[in-house]
């Protein structure tokens, strides 16, 4: 079964969590991906990172065109996210 996530989180220093739909949250480094450049340049800005952050197409997802379209978003492989982003506790719960 491919994972699917229900919710992103954007943390400190270009992280994001990552809930998934069995309750699973992970922890996604992104700064490789912004050192890539290519699509991934515009997310390079702090601002855009943690703005356009969304879930589409049932992953990690950034809509730098703001119109929701989910082809034409910059998305990540949920089956990569699960597997190799490392298990964490819920950063909300400090929150409340």
């Amino acid at each position: 079964m491919i994972p699917k996530v229900v919710q992103t989180v954007a943390g400190k220093d270009f992280t994001v969590y990552v809930y998934f739909l069995d309750g699973v949250i992970r922890l996604l480094d992104a700064k490789p991906l912004l050192e890539q450049g290519g699509v991934f340049a515009p997310l390079r800005e702090e601002n855009t990172f943690r703005s356009a952050l969304t879930v589409l197409n049932d992953t990690v997802a950034w809509d730098l065109l703001g119109d929701r379209n989910p082809s034409a978003c910059v998305d990540l492989d949920p089956c990569e996210l699960y597997d190799r982003c490392p298990a964490v506790s819920d950063p909300l719960t400090e929150a409340v």
